[in-house]
């Protein structure tokens, strides 16, 4: 199989010749993930290291990392009480920050033009860009608080940056052969309940994946980084192609995610440090093993709790694809 039809197998819960991987660390520290609309050494970098992984590790799909992009600049500098929520501005269409998403775009998926490979854009829901803004503003992180005291003001402001978010997804679509989103979603360590996030952020999470399968697909990614836990079955009903949650931060592993959400294709098996930044080529390769023995070969994806750390040696990320074919050649015939 080549790279488009391993990966809509997966897509499709359907035989693969092997499971595939997508494995992805951030190329910048982050006190420069808000550096990419000020300077161009970040920026240039970002780009310069994605084309090493490529050359590197050929990785079954090709996410965008935007790490110096992936905070949206929001303009919070008028929140001074909850109500002002519905104030926020986010950037303009015309902005540095747009038209570097687009280079960035642009410049990676160059990489991989004598190729056919699945290819997504990075993109976050309101409320992770709001959390970072305000708290960059306030000096503290009380958004929660801020949203519980005026929830139709919170439910204003995201639907302000969902609305920005959607058009430039739409710019994406418009400009380059995109497969579709890689939709980062999170209501990490309940910073707003269960029952407010259902009334203000899910309705917004859902308009914005409905509007992204318009044009393509919705990779989601329950984000559980560094520990972070999230209820998953606030996210059992939302549409989306593949869905990659922290197993170990929440304790649900991918077999057990796979049937909690309707046996849809799922992404994950290691954990974001440890084992596959530090473990040696037999422990890794092992490890796929116990993913695989466990989860099986249908519609699973080799990956991670969430962005590994960035110094990270990428010969790892092969030894997990040999480990992957290793698997699959034992059990030619018996993939399940």
């Amino acid at each position: 199989m080549n790279k488009r039809e391993r990966f809509e197998a997966f897509l499709n819960n359907r035989p693969v010749d092997r499971v595939p991987s997508g494995i992805f660390h951030h190329y910048m520290p982050t006190a420069e993930w808000m550096a990419g609309t000020k300077e161009r050494r970040s920026f240039e970098k970002l780009i310069a290291g994605q084309l090493v992984t490529k050359r590197k590790t050929d990785p079954d799909i090709c996410k965008i990392m935007n790490d110096v992009l992936m905070i949206m600049p929001i303009d919070v500098s008028m929140v001074k009480e909850p109500g002002d929520l519905k104030n926020v501005v986010p950037p303009a269409m015309d902005s540095v920050y747009v038209s570097r998403t687009l280079e960035l775009t642009e410049r990676v998926l160059q990489f991989y033009v004598d190729e056919d490979i699945p290819s997504f854009v990075t993109s976050f829901a309101p409320i992770f860009s709001l959390r970072h803004c305000l708290e960059d503003e306030l000096h503290k992180d009380i958004m929660g608080e801020l949203f519980a005291a005026d929830p139709q003001a919170a439910y204003d402001g995201m639907r302000t940056v969902a609305e920005r978010t959607m058009e430039i997804h739409r710019k994406l679509f418009d400009a380059f052969p995109l497969d579709g989103i890689y939709f980062s979603v999170n209501n990490q360590n309940s910073v707003l309940t269960d029952e407010l996030y259902r009334e203000i952020a899910a309705p917004i999470e859902k308009e914005m994946i409905a509007d992204i399968n318009k044009r393509g697909i919705t990779f989601m990614h329950i984000c559980g980084t560094r520990g972070q836990t999230n209820n998953l079955k606030l996210y059992t009903d939302y549409d989306f192609a593949a869905v990659n949650w922290a197993v170990y931060s929440e304790n649900i592993s991918l077999r057990e995610g796979k049937e909690l959400f309707g046996g849809r294709p799922v992404m994950g098996g290691f954990a974001q440090t440890g084992l596959i930044y530090e473990g040696t080529e037999e422990e890794i390769k092992e490890e796929v093993r116990r993913i695989l023995d466990d989860a099986g070969q249908l519609g699973v994806m080799i990956g991670a709790d969430c962005t590994v750390p960035m110094d990270i040696d990428e010969q790892h990320f092969v030894w997990v694809k040999e480990a992957s074919q290793a698997y699959a050649d034992e059990h030619r015939g018996g993939a399940e």
